[in-house]
């Protein structure tokens, strides 16, 4: 799709700018090389495309706001992800396609690493509201709820470490949070109300969750970028699990349908019903894809 590869373009650009930046002298050259090894050539960007698309559906006034909400999102999820695979944690040794940060770089500068892009998120959308400074509380509070406690990915993380775990809890807390925040940021980049768009980043979250559990289960590891059975492996919750095969499918299914019936009224909204279409397919397993309405 034309507009889904100009979005990509643009949250590719404002990643690059932001990381060239922080790697200017005096950076030390293997840090500085860790957070560009974390960020390109980048998974799907679900997420900042989401963001992105909501802004320009929304009418976009200022579009550095937008791209930098987008940014400053992929930078939290790409520091989540390099502290996600350390030893401590999931102790993975691939992570799209490639050795995980800390299997490339050591274990001290991958926390460095993590550390380092999630202080250039809030950099990042700092510099993108300097035409308009009042969008910036608003986009650094929702950020901050989507990674911290008691809402966020921290939150999410920590529910792996507890002997019950509330399985809808743990997938929106780890993996909705920063659709949410995808949602809401898009909004606010706008200069719209957020909270109507709540309900489309906690679906579309959900969905998601439940599609990284299949692949885990049923994916090609050439596709994933990673090995499967990684959730049996280190007893991770799933909706497979809980589920199966067919009725985690099911479950997608249904959410995905919610997520499309859940998007409010905009200038673009007929566009982003089809960017929102589009992805969904690309979560369905491929022998499932035609279900997406």
């Amino acid at each position: 799709m034309t507009k889904t590869k100009n979005i990509h373009d643009r949250i590719n650009l404002a990643l690059s700018q932001t990381l060239k930046s922080a790697k200017e002298s005096p950076a030390p050259p293997k840090l500085a090389a860790a957070i560009d090894y974390a960020v390109f050539p980048g998974g799907a960007r679900v997420r900042p495309s989401l963001c992105l698309a909501i802004a320009q559906a929304c009418g976009e006034d200022f579009p550095e706001i937008g791209e930098s909400a987008a940014a400053a999102i992929e930078l939290i999820h790409c520091a989540s992800l390099v502290h996600d695979d350390l030893p401590c944690f999931d102790n993975a040794a691939l992570r799209r396609g490639k050795p995980t940060v800390h299997r490339a770089f050591g274990e001290a500068v991958a926390v460095l690493a993590g550390d380092t892009l999630i202080i250039l998120a809030y950099e990042n959308l700092a510099k993108g509201c300097m035409k308009c400074p009042e969008r910036l509380s608003g986009l650094i509070k929702t950020l901050t709820k989507s990674a911290g406690l008691p809402f966020g990915i921290c939150s999410g993380q920590g529910w792996e470490s507890e002997e019950k775990i509330n399985l809808s809890a743990y997938h929106q807390l780890k993996t909705g949070s920063l659709f949410v925040a995808a949602t809401c940021m898009g909004a606010i980049s706008a200069g719209e109300d957020p909270e109507p768009w709540v309900e489309l980043g906690e679906r579309v979250g959900e969905a998601f969750q439940v599609a990284d559990d299949l692949k885990d289960v049923i994916g090609q590891m050439d596709k994933l970028g990673k090995p499967k059975g990684q959730d049996a492996i280190n007893s991770r919750p799933s909706a497979v699990s809980e589920l199966g095969v067919e009725g985690a499918i099911d479950r997608l299914q249904g959410i995905l349908s919610g997520a499309i019936a859940s998007i409010p009224a905009c200038s673009g909204e007929a566009q982003l019903c089809e960017i929102i279409r589009h992805q969904a397919k690309q979560l369905m397993p491929s022998f499932a894809a035609d279900k997406v309405l």
